[in-house]
């Protein structure tokens, strides 16, 4: 199973980046948080046909060697109280052996694991494991043995190098909840598509009608003697609606790891539109011969893109681009022509074909690849913040975001300020560093008396200083002489705080002390904050 979060972030990048309003986008931020719920839909153990037992016996038996239980004791972050994390928790997983003595298996598993332990099927005993590698956007992770001698009784899974066929039979191996033996399910792969995972990464997802409960995630499934992919999801709502992390992306992943890191799908940062209706063909001077997707928007990064909006996209490379933005492969699946990025960029690059005013243009046009974004994910880390007098502050992520996007409350009142963690959600930073600062918590004390909670408000101003990020703002605070110190917001409702300077300064290690906050920031931020003013 999906963490609900990574579920959650998957829909509302795709929901942004299809252009829909911040209504339709919080809309289904709450199905999302409702519809997205521990499975609790029974295994389905396969009794195969008699005249198949032994054919299928023989590829069990591979199958039962490679899959692993994997046991995650992780501590998440927490973005509400910085200087801590949450409490421990415990989780239970599934991995597969690959080849170079490694396991691998989905990274919501292991991320944020302060200890991972592996153990074979009815084997009783646990291995200590280490994560290797772990790409959070795409959900997958490579783990290593302390002793690797397990891997001489433990084969690799043999993995599929083409995508199977939508009606192909696949068998999902793992360990669910509910019982300590390994669970075998069937179904059939009933989709395959092009689509968004976290953090607006976009890839191959596969969807099976096998069941898959909590414990099965990272469990492989195999189509005949192959895996074709690694489970990652299930949506509780829908009855046996299972998600597959296909092998093409887990080659793509391990081939970039392989060579120092994964590095993330590249992407051209434009908004497009189908070309399908009849008054934006006349518009555009499009007649019916020309196919493609229309340019809404081109983004500021990166800055060098020479599409320009209403381009009509006809190709890819040399692959035809349809009305409605799907380009066909050859083994006739159509998906998002986006896909095609990753196979044709090169130095950075990739060739697009476009209409522009009539005339046909062959462009060479600059891609992303894992850009910083003003709300960047935190990627196994932990949020930096800074105390001062009863105020929290800290840099807004994309896991603050989402902690807020699962709350009714919280989204009506940040729509109602029009606060900039809605509206620049999926922004680039307009200048160098910039990042949006917080207020993550509140300590209660006569400092902050009568003032209404400004938690989740992003900073303005400091004193009538425009604050960049959350390293500025410590600078700002320690460099000031004033009496009074201001704090602004940006948002339609919000107010401006103040405070005495010399008694937010005095009280903050009382403050401290009283809520048990062993340090006044983070490291980074305690250096800034520490430094002379002239160095």
């Amino acid at each position: 199973m999906l963490c609900p979060f990574a579920i959650m972030k998957c829909h509302l990048h795709r929901a942004r980046l299809r252009g829909h309003c911040f209504s339709t986008l919080i809309s289904l931020a709450l199905s999302l948080a409702a519809a997205v719920a521990p499975a609790q839909l029974p295994d389905q153990p396969v009794t195969p046909p008699p005249e198949e037992t032994s054919t299928r016996a023989d590829k069990s038996d591979v199958a039962e060697k490679s899959v692993v239980k994997i046991y995650s004791t992780v501590r998440y972050p927490d973005c509400f109280k910085p200087w801590g994390k949450q409490t421990p928790a415990s989780y239970i997983g599934s991995g597969v052996v690959i080849d170079g003595k490694r396991i691998l298996t989905v990274a919501h598993v292991v991320s944020y694991a302060s200890q991972v332990q592996i153990e074979a099927n009815e084997a009783g005993d646990k291995l200590n494991a280490t994560v290797e590698a772990i790409c959070p956007e795409m959900d997958l992770a490579v783990l290593q043995l302390e002793d690797d001698s397990f891997f001489d009784t433990h084969p690799p899974l043999n993995r599929a190098t083409q995508l199977p066929q939508t009606t192909d039979a696949v068998m999902v191996y793992g360990f669910p909840t509910g019982g300590s033996s390994m669970s075998i399910t069937k179904g059939i792969v009933s989709r395959i598509e092009f689509t968004t995972y976290n953090y607006a990464a976009t890839g191959l997802r596969m969807q099976v009608d096998a069941a898959i409960n909590p414990g099965n995630s990272g469990g492989p499934a195999v189509v005949g003697d192959s895996m074709v992919g690694l489970a990652f999801a299930q949506l509780s709502r829908a009855e046996n609606i299972s998600y597959i992390i296909p092998c093409e992306e887990i080659d793509l992943f391990l081939n970039a790891i392989s060579k120092g890191a994964y590095h993330g799908r590249p992407s051209l940062n434009v908004t497009v539109d189908a070309l399908q209706n009849a008054a934006l063909r006349s518009f555009l001077g499009a007649d019916n011969t020309v196919h493609g997707v229309v340019v809404q928007r081109v983004g500021k990064v990166p800055p060098d893109s020479p599409l320009q909006k209403w381009d009509i996209l006809t190709k890819i490379g040399h692959t035809e681009i349809d009305d409605e933005g799907l380009v066909r492969l050859e083994s006739g699946l159509r998906v998002g022509f986006t896909y095609m990025l990753q196979q044709l960029a090169t130095n950075g690059t990739v060739p697009l074909t476009v209409v522009r005013s009539g005339k046909l243009l062959r462009l060479q046009v600059p891609i992303l690849v894992n850009p910083v974004r003003l709300l960047p994910a935190l990627e196994g880390g932990y949020p930096d913040y800074f105390v001062y007098g009863p105020i929290v502050f800290s840099d807004a992520s994309q896991e603050l975001f989402t902690d807020l996007m699962v709350s009714r409350t919280w989204i009506g009142r940040l729509l109602d300020e029009g606060s900039p963690l809605v509206t620049r959600c999926d922004d680039f930073p307009e200048f160098d560093g910039e990042r949006l600062v917080v207020v993550s918590s509140v300590f209660p004390h006569k400092l902050s008396r009568g003032y209404a909670s400004p938690i989740a408000e992003v900073v303005k101003s400091v004193n009538g200083v425009p604050i960049r990020n959350l390293a500025h703002l410590v600078k700002v605070l320690r460099d000031c002489k004033d009496r009074f110190i201001t704090v602004d917001f940006f948002g339609r409702n919000t107010r401006t705080l103040v405070f005495l300077r010399q008694q937010m300064v005095e009280d903050t290690d009382d403050i401290l002390t009283e809520n048990s906050v062993r340090n006044q920031g983070s490291r980074e931020m305690m250096a800034i904050w520490n430094q002379k003013k002239d160095e």
